[in-house]
C-alpha cells in the first residue's frame, strides 16, 4: 500500500477500529445502553428515527450555513478594517476579545427576547460564535506585514491602499481560508446551543427531547449526525483552502 493511499484510508481505518473497540468494551464490561450505548445500538437508532434525524439535520445545516455565511462577510470586512491601521487594531482588539469571552449561551435569551424562538436566534448564534476567528486571522495577516517591506513600497510610490491590495490582501488569504475551517465547526456549536434552548426544530432540539425520554442511543445518533455534517463542511473548507492558497502550503503538507 502506497503512502498516499494509506493516508487517504487512515481516517476510515481509525474510525472502524474505534467503533470495534467501543462495541467490544460495551459488551465485555456489560455497560448499560442508557449509560453508554454501543455503536450497534446507535445504528439501530439511526434506522428507527431516520426521518426525524434527516429533517432536523437539514434544519441545523441550514441555520449553520446561513450564520456562517454572515460570519464570513462580516468577519472579512471587519478584519480588513482592524488590520488597516495599528491604532484601529489596538483600539478594537480588546473589545472583540471581551465580546468573544462572553459565553454565547448567555446571549441566546436576549436573542429570544428580541426575535422569539426558532430560526433567527439559531442563525445569529452561529454567526456570533464563528465570526471572531475570521476577524482575528484576517487582521493578523494584515498587521504582520514587515515594516521594511512597507517602507520599500512607500519609497517606490505605493500608497497605503496599493500596499493593502497588492501585498496585504494576498498575504492574508492563507490566514483567511485557514480560519474558515475553524469558523464552520464553531458555527455548528452555535446552532446547536440555540436549538437546545430556543427552538422546536434542529438536532439540538431532537437531542433535548431524546434526553427527556432517556433515549440515549438517539442522543448519540444526533451527535454522530452533527459530526458527519461538521466533517463534511470542514473537508469542503479544506478543499477550498487548498485550491485557493495551495501556493502558501509547505510541500510536505500540501494536498494532492
Amino acid at each position: 500500500m502506497s503512502q498516499q493511499l494509506l493516508i487517504r484510508a487512515s481516517p476510515w481505518i481509525f474510525t472502524i477500529v474505534t467503533a470495534l473497540v467501543w462495541e467490544a468494551a460495551c459488551r465485555l464490561f456489560q455497560i448499560p445502553p442508557f449509560f453508554l450505548p454501543p455503536p450497534t445500538a446507535i445504528a439501530e437508532a439511526f434506522v428507527e428515527f431516520w426521518g426525524p434525524i434527516y429533517r432536523n439535520s437539514l434544519y441545523t445545516l441550514s441555520t449553520t450555513l446561513i450564520g456562517f455565511g454572515m460570519a464570513v462577510g462580516f468577519g472579512l470586512a471587519l478584519g480588513l478594517v482592524v488590520g488597516w491601521s495599528r491604532a484601529i487594531y489596538a483600539g478594537l482588539y480588546p473589545l472583540m476579545i471581551g465580546f468573544n469571552a462572553v459565553p454565547k449561551v448567555a446571549v441566546v435569551p436576549i436573542l429570544v427576547l428580541w426575535f422569539g424562538i426558532g430560526f433567527i436566534p439559531a442563525v445569529l448564534t452561529a454567526f456570533l460564535i464563528s465570526f471572531f476567528p475570521i476577524v482575528v486571522n484576517v487582521a493578523t495577516g494584515l498587521a504582520t506585514i514587515e515594516p521594511e517591506l512597507e517602507d520599500v513600497l512607500k519609497a517606490l510610490g505605493a500608497s497605503k491602499l496599493d500596499i493593502m491590495r497588492k501585498v496585504g490582501i494576498p498575504r492574508t488569504l492563507p490566514y483567511f481560508f485557514g480560519s474558515l475551517k475553524v469558523a464552520i465547526t464553531l458555527a455548528f456549536v452555535g446552532s446547536v446551543i440555540s436549538e437546545s434552548t430556543a427552538s422546536n426544530y434542529g438536532i439540538g432540539n431532537l437531542m433535548l427531547q431524546a434526553q427527556a425520554r432517556f433515549e440515549v442511543p438517539l442522543i448519540f445518533a444526533g451527535l454522530v449526525a452533527l459530526a458527519v455534517e461538521g466533517i463534511a463542511m470542514y473537508g469542503l473548507m479544506a478543499i477550498l483552502e487548498n485550491r485557493m492558497t495551495g501556493w502558501a502550503q509547505r510541500s510536505g503538507f500540501a494536498q494532492n
